[in-house]
């Protein structure tokens, strides 16, 4: 058994594309190679797979291929010599079967050498890696992320002798045993011979193959660092994870700003560092952001980063300049003052400007006030009238991801009441699945606005998901909705709450089946929002299935008391029991040609179990009724496994399918009772196993 290893070594690949890359190659060697002991790194600038236990020369193949009967016709045998290469049919095996003696074409092939097939399929398997944005270089037709150097390319310790063409007039690159070490500091080729011999050389040479390896590295380096002037580092593993993917041999450094900087708000000073300079913050003991930070160099220098730290604050410093500048002129002028302004930006050539989405945002506060406690519909109107308006500041147009957490300064600034300010800077979140949810009255509210205008919008004008495409993100609306009704218990009426955000877009449009068509939307994210929560997805459906009722929260409630209650052994027992009786009355009423489900004649009733049976679905009935209606349902699940007892007695002692045609439809109509008393708590015939 041989190992296979494979540098693709190029410019530098952005740092949100290695992940995938990294992905897709391990995926197409362990194709290319039938093994599973394939391992992949990436860097920078190279992206390497390797792979161990494969064969030196593949097994030999036999082909087997049927020809005509003994004794066809000569025209089909010399037709079937000719489409197997063969010159007579002494060449062939006769072999007999139920339908005769046939011919029997049999070519043995001998196993090609792995090397050989590694030489044919590795330039294909290069050059079909996909990237969101690629490029060509040079006079080359080959597509690729980033202009590709070198392909060193091992097996069993020797050069593969194949090559990647790049097309048109640019010279082809030869599979070769060399590779380069870090950019700057080992630059010179290193020839290799195995794996181990390539990640000690690569080590030497200043490179760190392992992505892991160089976050832990950065994240020991900055810990050290932030030590040793008695402050902290402040986490964030995406920033973490993009850094590492920007350096081969991480050197962290620490960096100072102006302490006068600090007067602004900390998101602007940590959205400075991070989103546009990938710089760590760093807190002190009580939490607050300090003037000092990380950078993470590719470079190691005599004099110890000195002059790497200066660019790098004199780059920041400039940055924060101009962050100040806006933060002083915005303030300037009020929040409020802005508000005409929004008319000129627009939401969605059909759906009209900010201004007017506003305007729907006003319009549904009052009904969202009602429904959420706290919610004070003054405070909500208020909030919903200045919640676009940071984005006509110099500050969020120069940094974006700052929208919503601006306006709260700038209302604070104004003197706005602290509850409309807060809902300003929260009504973006959840911005994704493992973002924090609101819980304040009016920041629930407007960000509940803003999802369900959307989502009515964009519905109306039949602009909905299609496939895995989502252009305006209605299904991160959808699951916003959700997370900020159930993570707040709130009872929202999302029917009417739909209708009325649908007609302050249109007075002439068919309300009632655009608001159906995002319930019938919600029910499919509702699924998979709970499935990624821990409950049955087959429970949410049968829930789902016999509930016209728009109460996420009462659903959820009703769902959950479903799962508990088919986790236990009667709820088991009597789902099973059930299906028994439902697969009795379906086969019946099939043969009879009639429908089973009328009522049942008590005086028809023989035995004392089938009579028992009556009498506890009736009280089951009621029960379930009453629990329903007063949301109760652990009361109504405790009724149902009340039935478990009876149910099991009755088929113990009851023949259904008595010799009196009467008594046996009595008893079908009793178990097509069974049925009707489950579903009116679910739908069971949803529920998997």
């Amino acid at each position: 058994m041989a190992e296979l290893l494979l540098e693709i070594f190029s410019e530098e690949i952005p740092a949100r594309m290695q992940e995938p890359a990294a992905e897709q190659l391990h995926k197409a060697v362990v194709e290319l190679t039938g093994v599973e002991d394939v391992w992949t790194y990436v860097t920078p600038r190279r992206l390497v797979a390797v792979g161990d236990g494969l064969p030196t020369v593949q097994p030999d193949v036999t082909e087997e291929r049927r020809g005509p009967r003994v004794g066809a016709p000569e025209k089909a045998t010399r037709g079937f010599l000719r489409s197997v290469g063969l010159d007579s049919l002494d060449q062939c095996e006769r072999r007999e079967d139920k339908k005769g003696t046939f011919y029997y074409a049999v070519t043995r092939r001998q196993g090609r050498p792995t090397a050989e097939i590694l030489a044919e399929e590795i330039p294909g398997l290069i050059a079909n890696l996909s990237w969101p944005k690629s490029m060509r270089w040079g006079g080359g037709s080959q597509r690729w992320v980033r202009p590709l150097h070198s392909v060193l390319c091992l097996f069993d310790g020797t050069v593969v002798s194949g090559s990647l063409a790049l097309g048109g007039s640019a010279n082809n690159i030869a599979f070769s045993d060399q590779t380069r070490g870090h950019r700057w500091l080992a630059p010179e080729p290193i020839v290799v011979r195995s794996f181990d011999d390539y990640r000690t050389k690569l080590a030497a040479a200043k490179v760190v193959l392992d992505t892991e390896e160089r976050r832990k590295s950065i994240l020991h380096q900055a810990d050290a660092l932030a030590a040793d002037v008695n402050l902290s580092l402040e986490r964030d593993d995406a920033l973490l994870t993009e850094v590492a993917g920007l350096v081969e041999w991480p050197v962290c450094l620490l960096g100072m700003f102006d302490k006068a900087f600090l007067t602004m708000p900390p998101e602007v000073l940590i959205t400075s560092m991070k989103s546009h300079q990938k710089y760590f913050p760093l807190r002190d003991a009580n939490g607050a952001l300090t003037n000092r930070f990380v950078v993470v160099s590719n470079m190691e220098t005599d004099d110890g980063g000195t002059a790497i730290c200066a660019g790098n604050e004199r780059v920041l410093r400039a940055r924060l300049h101009d962050a100040r500048f806006f933060w002083e002129q915005d303030r300037q002028r009020s929040l409020e003052s802005r508000t005409n302004d929004l008319e000129g930006i627009v939401f969605h050539a059909k759906l009209g400007s900010l201004g007017t989405k506003v305007t729907r945002l006003e319009g549904l506060m009052p009904s969202l006030a009602e429904v959420i406690p706290g919610a004070h519909v003054a405070l909500a109107v208020r909030a919903a009238k200045l919640c676009k308006n940071d984005l006509l500041s110099g500050m969020v147009g120069e940094f974006a991801s700052l929208q919503g957490v601006m306006g709260r300064y700038y209302a604070q600034n104004d003197g706005e009441n602290a509850a409309v300010a807060e809902a300003i800077a929260e009504q973006y979140l959840p911005a994704g699945p493992s973002d924090r949810c609101p819980n304040a009255p009016l920041s629930v509210a407007l960000a509940l606005a803003d999802r369900v205008d959307t989502l009515a919008g964009f519905f109306l004008i039949d602009e909905r998901p299609t496939g895995s495409k989502d252009p305006f993100a209605l299904r991160r609306a959808a699951l916003g909705v959700i997370r900020l009704i159930l993570d707040n218990g709130l009872h929202v009426p999302l029917r009417s709450l739909f209708e009325g955000a649908v007609e302050a877009y249109s007075q002439e449009s068919d309300t009632a089946s655009v608001a159906n068509s995002i319930l019938s939307f919600f029910a499919d994210r509702l699924r998979v929002h709970m499935r990624e929560q821990g409950l049955r997805h087959d429970v949410v459906s049968a829930v789902l299935a016999v509930t016209e009722d728009d109460d996420l929260t009462l659903l959820i409630a009703r769902a959950d008391a479903l799962r508990g209650f088919l986790e236990s052994d009667d709820g088991a027992n009597l789902l099973t029991a059930y299906r028994r009786a439902a697969n009795i009355v379906r086969i019946e009423e099939k043969r009879d040609g009639i429908s089973h489900d009328g009522d049942v004649d008590e005086a028809t009733l023989a035995e004392n179990e089938e009579r028992v049976l009556h009498s506890k679905l009736n009280e089951a009935g009621a029960t379930i009724a009453t629990a329903l209606s007063e949301e109760n349902f652990a009361v109504a699940m405790r009724a149902l496994a009340a039935l478990r007892t009876p149910v099991d007695n009755f088929f113990d002692a009851v023949t259904v399918n008595a010799d009196d045609a009467e008594l046996r439809q009595n008893r079908l109509r009793l178990l097509s009772g069974i049925g009707a008393a489950l579903a009116t708590v679910a739908d069971f015939t949803q529920i998997e196993g």
